[in-house]
C-alpha cells in the first residue's frame, strides 16, 4: 500500500453486545483461547460503568500459558462481581482449577438459574458444543449469543 491509497473496511459483523440485553439480571462470558478478546471489551466496558451485577467468566484454553489477560481478569475481578473458572485442556502439575474441557456439567454447575444472558466465543467445535449443552440445560435460545468467524 501507498500513503493515501484508496483502501475498503469491512465489518464488524457481529452484534455480540452487552448492551443489546440491558434487562440482564447477569452475564456468563464463555470463552476459548483467544475468543476471550471480545469478552475482554464486554468486561472492561461494565467496569468502567460500574455495572454491579453478577457476571461469571468461564475461559478455557490449552495450558497455563495459553491464558491471555490473566492479569488483567485478576485486576476485574476486584472491580466488578465476576466469578471466574478456568479450563485447562493440558494443566501443569499442581493445577487445582478445573480440567479438560468446557463441559455440560461445568456449565450446569457455574451458570445462573435464570435471568442472565451468555456470550460464547472461541473455536468453532467449543462454540457449538457450549450452544448444544445450554439447550440440553434448558436456557432458552435467546439468552445466549455467539460471535462467529465463519462467514462462508
Amino acid at each position: 500500500m501507498n500513503p493515501g491509497q484508496r483502501v475498503y473496511v469491512d465489518g464488524p459483523f457481529g452484534a455480540l453486545s452487552a448492551d443489546r440485553h440491558a434487562h440482564a439480571d447477569g452475564f456468563v462470558f464463555i470463552a476459548g483461547g483467544i475468543g476471550i478478546t471480545p469478552m475482554m471489551s464486554h468486561l472492561w466496558t461494565l467496569a468502567d460503568r460500574g455495572d454491579r451485577r453478577p457476571l461469571v467468566l468461564i475461559y478455557g484454553g490449552q495450558d497455563l500459558d495459553g491464558l491471555t489477560f490473566r492479569d488483567e481478569i485478576d485486576l476485574l475481578v476486584s472491580r466488578l462481581r465476576l466469578k471466574v473458572v478456568y479450563v485447562l485442556a493440558a494443566p501443569p502439575a499442581g493445577w487445582t482449577g478445573r480440567d479438560g474441557l468446557v463441559s455440560e456439567e461445568l456449565l450446569r454447575r457455574h451458570m445462573p438459574r435464570e435471568g442472565s444472558t451468555s456470550f460464547i466465543c472461541g473455536p468453532q467445535p467449543m462454540m457449538d458444543a457450549v450452544e448444544q449443552s445450554l439447550h440440553r440445560l434448558g436456557v432458552p435460545m435467546g439468552d445466549y449469543h455467539s460471535e462467529q468467524f465463519n462467514l462462508a
